[in-house]
């Protein structure tokens, strides 16, 4: 008997079967898909629900031509024909929503994040956190995903963002097309990663 709860398709569906997808269909994503993955993912738990991640999403083609520009170029193919970008970053200024998403101790605000280098550490971690929970929802919408950190920081935070977001991956959003995906890497075993202390 399984130790787990969720069905062996959805198993499969969120991880067993989850890859980075390298090529797209053409088929569009649409406004609504794209709503109802965050409407899944944003009951992801973070520290203090401070929910930093950010998700610009690149539609028109003058967008992505810049974006294109700032990839590495193994990454830019990839780039321009995916049927959607999604730019995920850190909110670096999240405590300000910190009284309505906190509300039990509102204080947070200003107790834990008054300083900047504070809010930046937090910002990363939970934004992180919750890129993770935005892939897995992709996966949950029949979509596949293609998260990238091949590509210039800075760049992609001048011409997309401001000084209060840090960018932290890229992410191509559509059906798999032909020749998606590399053959599967190996995983480290449980003995490997899990220590008993």
């Amino acid at each position: 008997m399984s130790e787990l709860t969720l069905d062996a398709a959805a198993q499969d569906l969120l991880f067993r079967e989850a890859r980075t997808a390298n090529t797209f269909t053409d088929e569009p994503v649409t406004e609504e898909q794209v709503q109802a993955i965050y409407d899944l993912v944003k009951y992801g738990p973070t520290a203090f629900n401070q929910s930093p991640l950010r998700v610009t999403l690149v539609r028109s083609p003058e967008a992505r031509e810049r974006l294109v520009q700032h990839m590495a170029e193994g990454n830019r193919p990839k780039t321009a024909t995916a049927p959607l970008v999604a730019i995920l970053s850190a909110d670096n200024e999240f405590h300000e929503e910190l009284p309505a998403l906190f509300p039990h101790f509102p204080q947070a605000k200003d107790v834990f994040f008054a300083e900047r280098p504070a809010r930046e550490q937090a910002a990363l971690v939970n934004a992180t956190l919750q890129a993770g929970y935005f892939i897995v929802g992709v996966r949950a919408a029949g979509l596949a995903a293609g998260p990238m950190t091949g590509f210039d920081f800075a760049g992609v935070q001048k011409e997309f963002l401001d000084d209060d977001h840090t960018p932290l991956m890229i992410v191509n959003i559509g059906k798999p097309g032909d020749d998606a995906w590399y053959p599967r890497s190996p995983r480290l075993a449980y003995d490997e990663v899990v220590t008993t202390v």
